[in-house]
């Protein structure tokens, strides 16, 4: 049996429905009913609100096309910028990859997850105290994720309880991943998307939303319901918290079904799962792990071209938390790939992966105003991506780190990546010939 089942809940309990082991009901917005059945009476795919859901509305002010540096810079905080933690392959055909630690100027690269031959480890965030990291698996045989935490060190690494036992209907190509901690550290935000794939042949899952749970695994809470009444529309991933722990980000990625089709935005919904709304046009097609500035006066975002995945011509941009005030921190038009991008602790530096046309991705760093603009790694052979920058310090977080394989730069065999879940789609944008 499915350990997910739908769970009654009154609408003055915290905006939001619980389940001890399972998903929970909402309905987005100001309104919340409950399923009116006892724990494990309705599968989560059958949950549904007593009204529709209304259709999020983009910010009226968030206009596409403005070009330049943001306006303003984060105020210093008082946090302590200590190492970042990246994605890195591990051999030359680009098929394994491994989470990474350095420290703020790019040295002193350490592998802190073993994992299989052919398996992914990919899209890390640091625990608010810097003592772990957490991170999602891709299974090289399944092609689905599942969520694990490491300490910082590389030692006690270990999976977070997955939310299905078994293959019932409300399990098919369950997926979770994009962990991401809440700035107490007492929850994870993460995505899953679950249900056969689209009879039209889109390679679309049925389901997709946004949960919170507990860093052990417990209290597994539904935040979104996006698709809960338009099956096989998109995808939701990356989310990221406000400093205040009262609001995330996320992406939101359109399928051939969805409105638009084919197309991606950041959204951004209060913790108790109201307030839900699109943050970035279409236009700009924003994706990947949106990042917010220490002070929350700024949230920084990656945008992507139409086409291949692995097209440049993107940017790192900055928005208000409110959709206005679009800002272009790199230079446009770009012939340059643009990956995830991360304020530091201190809000100073923004940290980010860059590839140019035809070579491997690196982090660089930058100001907050996208000035000063410096390379911290040189080894495109990994293809180190989706940085993250934390407080942990490098002289103890990584005294019994695991250092990182060195694969041969002038290897040529071509990336193999591992297998989806029959041809499930991917809900993270690749890197340059990363797929």
């Amino acid at each position: 049996m499915a350990r997910i089942t739908g769970t009654r809940q009154s609408p003055t309990n915290r905006a939001r429905t619980r389940a001890s082991a399972g998903a929970g009901l909402l309905l987005l917005g100001t309104l919340l009913a409950g399923c009116g059945a006892e724990p494990g009476e309705i599968p989560l795919s059958e949950i549904r609100p007593e009204s529709p859901s209304a259709t999020p509305e983009a910010t009226p002010t968030a206009t596409p096309g403005v070009v330049g540096a943001a306006a303003g810079t984060p105020a210093a905080a008082t946090a302590h910028n200590g190492l970042i933690v990246s994605r890195a392959y591990t051999d030359a055909s680009r098929s394994t990859s491994a989470i990474v630690t350095l420290s703020s100027d790019g040295s002193g690269q350490h592998q802190i997850t073993q994992p299989p031959d052919r398996a992914r480890d990919d899209r890390p965030d640091w625990s608010p105290d810097g003592a772990t990291v957490a991170f999602d698996r891709t299974d090289p045989q399944t092609g689905t994720a599942r969520l694990w935490t490491v300490a910082t060190s590389g030692e006690s690494a270990h999976q977070v309880g997955q939310l299905c036992d078994s293959g019932t209907a409300d399990c098919a190509n369950e997926d979770e991943r994009a962990p991401a901690f809440s700035p107490d550290g007492k929850q994870l935000a993460f995505s899953r998307s679950w249900g056969p794939l689209d009879p039209a042949g889109n390679k679309q899952t049925q389901y997709s939303d946004l949960y919170l749970m507990n860093p052990d695994g417990t209290d597994v809470q539904r935040l979104t319901f996006l698709t809960n009444d338009k099956p096989y529309s998109g995808s939701v991933s990356n989310p990221s918290w406000s400093p205040d722990g009262k609001q995330l980000t996320f992406e939101y990625r359109t399928s051939a079904t969805g409105q638009p089709a084919n197309s991606r935005a950041i959204y951004v919904v209060s913790a108790d799962g109201t307030g839900l709304r699109q943050l970035t046009p279409w236009e700009l097609r924003a994706g990947d792990r949106a990042g917010w500035s220490p002070d929350g006066t700024r949230i920084l975002f990656t945008t992507y071209p139409a086409g291949p995945d692995n097209a440049p011509g993107g940017g790192i941009y900055t928005v208000h938390p409110d959709g206005t005030a679009i800002g272009a921190l790199t230079p446009a038009p770009s012939d340059a790939f643009y990956g995830t991008a991360a304020y530091a602790p201190d809000g100073k530096s923004i940290v980010f992966t860059q590839a140019s046309a035809g070579a491997g991705a690196d982090l660089y760093r930058m100001q907050p105003d996208g000035t000063g603009v410096a390379r911290l790694t040189n080894s495109a052979d990994k293809w180190l991506a989706r940085p993250a920058w934390g407080t942990a310090e490098p002289s103890t977080a990584l005294s019994t780190a695991t250092p990182s394989a060195s694969p041969s730069a002038t290897a040529t065999q071509e990336a193999q990546p591992p297998a989806r879940a029959q041809g499930q789609q991917p809900t993270e944008e690749p890197e340059p010939q990363d797929e």
